[in-house]
């Protein structure tokens, strides 16, 4: 298990250079090849491609202005992963998420952006956090808004003994043998450590140095019970699944992911 190929989205927003200059430095210390993507949806006027609609140069500057944005984020690409020794650029006129999936297909891992409320970038290449994980089928790293820097020497597993949850920790393993400390932390209120234990043999059995831990919810959100854990111990990633629960429950009732997507300020690696 190794992390030899990392996809970067790169967009037109405040933060793509910070979230570039993540991935890149990611990638050297694992020795893997940084891949940058981007795509924009160009924004053709309603009613294009019916017979109603007149076509010509106004269409072909729509497109154009597209393959600027394109090309603006292959610039901002290029001048942050300047360092590493393998890099490939691609990009597309097309939705941002359907891209990615499609390019996906050669990455291990796949940096995305959690967006500030003024981040800036053009509704035609937004990637939208939660259709990623969905559709992707590679894990997702999810970066907060101007953190240009995953140490990932601490990192808390929110364990829950779900497929999603299982799969994000085989997918983190590269991250989580280079730690110095990988907390196992299940919120319960039942005292019963059977699975965190479980768990915590596992990755020793992977050179893991990991220790369990069971904690009662605070009354808040267990996605702010995470990030209290991560400051904890001085902490920089969260491992867990992702959608659990169908996403539209979520939309409706609220969800561990939906929390962490909207409100994390560490960086999260998801997998569903």
């Amino acid at each position: 298990m190794s992390i030899a190929s990392i996809m970067v989205a790169v967009d037109d927003g405040r933060h793509a250079r910070t979230r570039v200059r993540l991935a890149a430095d990611l990638a050297h210390r694992l020795g893997a090849r940084l891949v940058g993507a981007a795509a924009c949806m160009p924004d053709y006027p309603q009613g294009y491609g019916e017979t109603a609609v007149p076509m010509g140069m106004v269409i072909e500057e729509i497109r154009q202005a597209a393959l600027d944005r394109c090309a603006a984020a292959e610039q901002v690409f290029r001048h942050g992963s300047c360092l590493n020794d393998c890099v490939e650029w691609r990009s597309d006129i097309a939705g941002p998420v359907p891209f990615l999936a499609g390019q996906s297909r050669a990455a291990d891992l796949v940096v995305v952006g959690r967006y500030a409320e003024d981040e800036g970038v053009r509704p035609g290449m937004a990637v939208d956090l939660g259709d990623a994980l969905m559709g992707l089928g590679r894990p997702v790293l999810v970066v907060s808004a101007g953190i240009e820097h995953l140490e990932a020497r601490r990192i808390v597993v929110g364990w829950k003994n779900t497929p999603q949850t299982r799969r994000a920790l085989s997918d983190a393993l590269p991250l989580l043998r280079r730690a110095e400390a990988v907390q196992v932390l299940r919120m319960t209120d039942d005292g019963d450590r059977a699975e965190v234990d479980d768990v915590v043999r596992y990755l020793a059995l992977h050179d893991v140095n990991a220790s369990g831990h069971l904690a009662a919810r605070s009354g808040w959100s267990v996605a702010e019970d995470l990030q209290k854990a991560v400051r904890a111990i001085d902490g920089d990633l969260i491992v867990t699944g992702g959608y659990g629960y169908s996403r539209l429950r979520e939309w409706f009732f609220g969800g561990v992911t939906r929390d962490l997507l909207s409100e994390t300020t560490v960086c999260c690696l998801m997998s569903h």
